[in-house]
């Protein structure tokens, strides 16, 4: 039987095709949908019967839809089962290549599970979110030139009223697609449930909640919280070498930039307006020595865990447990 195992990273997707047992030299393709179809096209050839993934948030999502698409027999593994299985094969090496060969190794040796792609309501309010994201980002960058443009009477009067021509289309496509948006939660009952429950979080109004649940709601049910945070890159990341290198944590930046983009606004409303938001902002500030932007980081990353705890327990936001600043003796 010819298995196969696929590492997957932000850019790049390495493979390696188990004959018989036998394991073959790892192949690298770009992590894409052109790298997808080439990725296709050698499993095909190759004749596998079985492909293994593990799940990574963000990144394996697209290419295992890919696989699917094709026909060709899938099972995304959590990672915990992956570390395990290379535990129990005494695998001390750990790069893209040997994980791959783990990989495929699980597919020959395990039962076989086939992957549950998720629903096509939650793919499509994926793709509604992700649309918004775009067009937002345009909106303001024409904003800015805008209000260049003003700044100067060599400006035509002209350009002046097609930038503002352009920013009201960009308006009130947004709002329509919002409502899209809108329109598709409400025709789900748990779906319409977690938007209220997003909802409830200080910062958190229809235009956020609904691009947090269009990165939420494609996540395997049984990833944790921890798991959640490391997808959106929020999680911190040491420096050290040595005994002349040792610097701050800092966020590693490398996951879901749509994510962290929905969590950023939130957090700053959160951190003005909720009063123990506030009160962890400022003491990651005034007690910690975190830079502004840092502690803000880390509101947006404990938000995310609330909302994880949120959408598992069904339970509204309660931002008394966020933060209770510790009293200490006058």
């Amino acid at each position: 039987m010819n298995v196969a195992g696929i590492d997957v990273s932000a850019k790049t997707v390495t493979l390696v095709i188990s004959r018989d047992e036998r394991t073959g030299k790892p192949r690298e393709f770009k992590n894409t949908p052109a790298g997808h179809a080439t990725l296709r096209n050698r499993l095909r050839k190759a004749h596998v019967s079985r492909v293994c993934l593990e799940a990574t948030g963000l990144y394996h999502l697209d290419l295992a839809l890919a696989l699917e698409d094709a026909g060709l027999p899938l099972m995304v593994i959590n990672p915990k089962a992956a570390k395990r299985f290379a535990e129990a094969f005494q695998t001390r090496t750990k790069t893209d290549a040997v994980d791959a060969a783990v990989l495929a190794q699980f597919a020959l040796r395990m039962p076989f599970t086939p992957w549950q792609r998720p629903d096509d309501l939650a793919l499509a309010i994926r793709a509604c979110a992700r649309r918004i994201a775009a067009l937002d980002k345009l909106r303001t960058q024409t904003k800015n030139q805008l209000h260049a443009a003003q700044l100067t009477a060599m400006t035509p009067d002209f350009l002046i009223a097609s930038l503002q021509q352009t920013v009201a289309f960009l308006d009130d496509h947004i709002e329509h697609l919002r409502q899209q948006a809108r329109d598709l939660i409400a025709t789900n009952e748990a779906r319409r449930h977690a938007f209220d429950l997003l909802i409830t979080v200080t910062g958190i109004a229809d235009a956020s909640a609904i691009q947090l649940l269009g990165e939420l709601l494609v996540l395997p049910d049984d990833m944790q919280a921890k798991q959640w945070v490391a997808m959106a890159g929020l999680d911190p990341r040491q420096h050290q070498s040595g005994s002349s290198i040792d610097k701050k944590p800092r966020i590693s930046n490398a996951g879901n930039r749509y994510l962290r983009l929905a969590l950023y606004m939130p957090a700053l409303s959160a951190a003005r307006h909720d009063p123990n938001v506030r009160a962890y902002y400022r003491h990651l500030i005034e007690d910690r020595g975190l830079k502004k932007l840092q502690a803000l980081c880390a509101v947006m990353r404990k938000l995310l865990l609330a909302i994880h705890a949120m959408l598992k327990t069904q339970n509204p936001f309660d931002s008394s447990r966020f933060y209770t600043p510790t009293e200490t003796a006058a």
